[in-house]
C-alpha cells in the first residue's frame, strides 16, 4: 500500500463513525438499540420546501454547474433572514458565501487564513471537528477552558495573560454545543473587544440559535465585529435539512474573498434544487418555529425525566437540540457510564470526552428521536 500522508497521523477515525459501526452490530444481532447519541434531525423540512425542490428539478438549467458563490437568490435569502431574525445587515453580493454545510466552512476557513504552525483556539468542551481540522491544515490546537462554574463562557481575562501571539483563529460556538449555554450581547461584546485586542479571527459557529432559544443572537450584531469575526450558520437543524448539506459563513469582503479562493478550488457549486429548497426555508414564517419547538419541548421534558433516571444534573435553560447532564457523584468514567448503559440497557448515549476533557463527567442525550422511544427508554429503568 502507498504509504499514506503524514497529516493523516494527526487524525483519528471521527468517534460517532467508529461508535456507530459497533451499535449497528449490535443491532444486527438483534438487540433493541434506541440511538440517543446523534444530533441528525429526525423530522422533515416543510412541505413548501419539498415541493419547491421537486418543482426546481425541472427548470431550465437546474442540472448544470452551479455558481461557486451561490445563486443571486439564495445570498438574498440570507441576507434577509439575517436581517429579520438578527437585525444584522450583510450586502448579499459580498458578505455571504453559501456552503455545503458549515462544517465545510470550518475546512475552507482554516485552509484560508492558517499557515503550518499557527496556533488556534479551541473550545474545551466544544465539536471535535475544530482540533481535526486545525491538525489536518498543520496549525496547533490551543484549548481554552469552558467550564460549569463558569456559564461555559471563556475566561477572557486568563485568556490575555498567555502568550497568544502565535493564534490566528479563534473557535466560538454560541449556543454552545455540546452544553447548550448562551452567550448574552454583553459576552458578544467582550469577545469582540478581545479578538481586536489580540488581533484574532474570531469565529462563531451558529446552527443552534432557533432550537428551545427565545433570544437567538448573531455575534454580527456587535457593532464592528465584521472587521474581525466570521459567523458560520446552517440549515440543518433549523429546518430539518441536514442530509442537504447547506451552510453559509457571513463576514467582511475581504475575509469571504479569502475563503472564496479555497472554495472555488474544491467543489463546483450546489445543486440547483438544493439552493431554491434553501430559499423556500430561509422565507419560513414564525409558525414554523413554534412548531418545530413544541415537538423539541414535549421531548425535552421526557429526556428529563430519563436523566432524572440516572441520577443526572442538568440545566433546564440550556438551549439547543441536546440536553447535557452532568453524571452522579461516584460514576465511572463517561465512556464507562455510557458503554455499560449500551450493553444492559440497549441504549445510546454520546460520552461527555467526546468534546474534550472538561466534557468528563457528563452525558449528552440527543432530541433527535421520537416521544415513544425516550418513553421505552425511560421503562427500560423502572
Amino acid at each position: 500500500m502507498i504509504q499514506t500522508a503524514d497529516r493523516l497521523n494527526t487524525v483519528q477515525e471521527y468517534y460517532f463513525s467508529k461508535k456507530l459501526r459497533e451499535v449497528r452490530g449490535l443491532m444486527a444481532q438483534g438487540k433493541p438499540i434506541i440511538n440517543m447519541g446523534i444530533g441528525s434531525p429526525d423530522l422533515a423540512p416543510s412541505e413548501y420546501v419539498l415541493k419547491t425542490i421537486q418543482e426546481s428539478v425541472l427548470e431550465a438549467g437546474a442540472h448544470q454547474y452551479q455558481s461557486y458563490q451561490g445563486l443571486p437568490q439564495l445570498r438574498e435569502g440570507i441576507a434577509k433572514f439575517y436581517k429579520n431574525r438578527f437585525q444584522v445587515t450583510a450586502d448579499p453580493a459580498t458578505e455571504i458565501l453559501p456552503l455545503m454545510g458549515s462544517k465545510e466552512g470550518i475546512m475552507h476557513i482554516s485552509l484560508a487564513f492558517l499557515n503550518e504552525g499557527d496556533e488556534v483556539l479551541i473550545p474545551n468542551p466544544g465539536y471535535p471537528t475544530y482540533t481535526s481540522v486545525t491538525h489536518l491544515v498543520g496549525a496547533v490546537p490551543k484549548y481554552y477552558d469552558l467550564t460549569e462554574d463558569n456559564g461555559w463562557f471563556p475566561d477572557l481575562e486568563e485568556l490575555a495573560a498567555q502568550n497568544l501571539s502565535k493564534v490566528k483563529i479563534m473557535w466560538l460556538s454560541y449556543p454552545h454545543m455540546p452544553t447548550g449555554a448562551t452567550a448574552t450581547r454583553e459576552q458578544f461584546e467582550k469577545m469582540v473587544a478581545f479578538a481586536k485586542e489580540q488581533d484574532i479571527l474570531l469565529v462563531n459557529d451558529n446552527p443552534y440559535s432557533f432550537v428551545l432559544n427565545s433570544e437567538p443572537s448573531s455575534i454580527l450584531s456587535i457593532p464592528g465585529a465584521k472587521d474581525i469575526c466570521l459567523e458560520l450558520n446552517s440549515l440543518s437543524k433549523t429546518f430539518n435539512m441536514a442530509g442537504w448539506r447547506v451552510g453559509f459563513v457571513l463576514g467582511s469582503e475581504e475575509h469571504i474573498n479569502a475563503i472564496l479562493k479555497v472554495k472555488s478550488n474544491m467543489d463546483s457549486g450546489m445543486f440547483y434544487g438544493i439552493q431554491k429548497g434553501a430559499i423556500a426555508a430561509l422565507e419560513s414564517s414564525d409558525d414554523w418555529f413554534v412548531e418545530l419547538n413544541k415537538v423539541y419541548s414535549a421531548r425535552r421534558e421526557l429526556v428529563f425525566q430519563l436523566a432524572d433516571k440516572l441520577n443526572c444534573v442538568y440545566d433546564r435553560k440550556a438551549v439547543g437540540m441536546f440536553v447535557w447532564a452532568k453524571l452522579p457523584e461516584g460514576s465511572t468514567t463517561s465512556e464507562e457510564f455510557i458503554d455499560r448503559i449500551l450493553y444492559e440497557k440497549d441504549l445510546f448515549i454520546t460520552p461527555g470526552t467526546i468534546f474534550g476533557s472538561n466534557g468528563e463527567g457528563y452525558i449528552r442525550f440527543s432530541l433527535c428521536i421520537a416521544e415513544e422511544k425516550i418513553k421505552e427508554a425511560i421503562k427500560r429503568f423502572e
